[in-house]
C-alpha cells in the first residue's frame, strides 16, 4: 500500500525544501508530473522541476515550509503551508538579504507514492515585497 497523498506532500516539504535533499525530487515528482502556479507555464518533469528547485533554493538556503494542516479527498490533497526565508542568494535580483515569511496552498495529485500534478497558490506579492522587489501597498 503507498503512501497517503498527504503524507506524501509533508515528506516532499520536509525532504526537500526544508532537508534540501534534492534526491526528493526523484523518488517524489513522477517523470510527466504537472505542476502549475510556480511561474508563467506548468514546470514539467523532474529536470524542469529540479532547474525551478536549484535557482529558489539558491536564493533562500534557509528556506522553511511549514506544513500547518492538510485536507485529503481520494488521491489529492491540499496543504497548507507558511513559508520562512532569506533572500541571500542569487535568484530573483540582487541578494536583498530580505526576511521573507509568506503562506499559501498547494493541492496535489498523487499516484503510486508519487506527484503527478500540483497546483499552488502562494503569495507570492507579499514575498517580492519583503525582498524588496515591489513596493509595499499603503492601506
Amino acid at each position: 500500500m503507498s503512501e497517503s497523498p498527504d503524507a506524501v506532500l509533508r515528506a516532499w516539504f520536509e525532504g526537500l525544501w526544508n532537508q534540501g535533499r534534492e534526491d526528493t525530487i526523484d523518488r517524489l515528482y513522477a517523470p510527466g508530473a504537472r505542476v502549475h502556479g510556480l511561474g508563467a507555464t506548468p514546470i514539467v518533469g523532474p529536470d524542469e522541476f529540479r532547474a525551478f528547485y536549484r535557482t529558489f533554493r539558491q536564493a533562500f538556503p534557509d528556506i522553511h515550509v511549514e506544513v500547518t494542516r492538510t485536507v485529503t479527498e481520494g488521491d489529492m490533497a491540499v496543504v497548507h503551508c507558511h513559508v520562512t526565508g532569506t533572500h541571500t542568494g542569487p535568484g530573483f535580483g540582487a541578494p536583498s538579504g530580505g526576511r521573507v515569511d509568506f503562506w499559501g496552498q498547494c493541492t496535489g495529485r498523487i499516484q503510486n507514492g508519487q506527484i503527478v500534478e500540483g497546483w499552488n497558490t502562494f503569495d507570492f506579492l507579499t514575498c517580492y515585497q519583503q525582498m524588496g522587489l515591489l513596493p509595499q501597498l499603503a492601506v
